[in-house]
């Protein structure tokens, strides 16, 4: 069962957030973080595969602040509108949207009334990254392919939490070398470098690539099973 409800942030800022309940008990939560296309179909279907899964699914609009209700797909002026929302979330003052994802994680822990992680994915993974080493209240992290996670700024930060990131070692976006320089960065990270492209994760981009998106969902809900529940 899905449905969208409003949070309130810390600051009194009002945003939605999708929610997906699974059929049983939650065993935890998963806080889903999304791409720069929005909270868009894409990723409400994560969400929604998290509930199958057994967890109560929060996907957070982080563009709120910005711009509500964006909901994009994948084309190239998509792209554009997207990456001009991202810079102006960006721009605003620290700690800006991050305020909102503690937001998602208290409301996570509240009703799930268990551990809780996140999973991002492209500038989800960064903010997931910035949300294990920043914020409180997580058990695990999982960022995909986090645009800008590798910059020396973000690899010297210290994680609270479990991470376990997945990167591409065709991706375009994340050159290979920065990855090795945060797995050097970083070697209580687990990291996972599949043959693939950025977005691999996403069957509406032709980037996808379901060998890759299968195994990084498996060892996902591996990691998500052994530190939430």
């Amino acid at each position: 069962m899905s449905h969208t409800l409003d949070l309130t942030s810390a600051d009194g800022t009002l945003f939605s957030a999708y929610v997906a309940e699974p059929a049983t008990p939650p065993r935890g939560a998963v806080v889903v973080l999304q791409e720069i296309f929005g909270v868009n179909a894409h990723i409400r279907h994560v969400a929604d595969g998290y509930a199958d899964a057994g967890y109560l699914a929060v996907a957070p609009s982080t563009f709120h602040r910005v711009q509500a209700g964006v909901d994009l797909g994948y084309a190239d002026a998509d792209r554009v509108k997207g990456a001009a929302l991202k810079a102006a979330v960006e721009a605003l003052p620290a700690p800006g949207v991050l305020l909102d994802v503690q937001a998602a994680i208290d409301h996570a822990g509240r009703s799930s009334g268990g551990r809780v992680a996140v999973v991002g994915f492209c500038w989800g993974g960064l903010l997931a990254w910035r949300a294990a080493c920043l914020l409180q209240g997580l058990a695990a992290a999982v960022p995909y392919y986090g645009g800008g996670m590798t910059a020396e700024v973000e690899r010297v930060r210290q994680p609270r939490c479990p991470v376990l990131a997945h990167f591409a070692d065709q991706d375009t976006w994340i050159p290979l070398d920065g990855v090795r320089a945060f797995q050097a960065a970083q070697p209580g990270v687990e990291v996972q470098i599949y043959g693939a492209h950025h977005g691999f994760n996403c069957d509406q981009r032709t980037a996808w690539h379901a060998p890759s998106a299968e195994l990084a969902l498996e060892r996902t809900l591996a990691f998500l099973a052994r530190h939430v529940g």
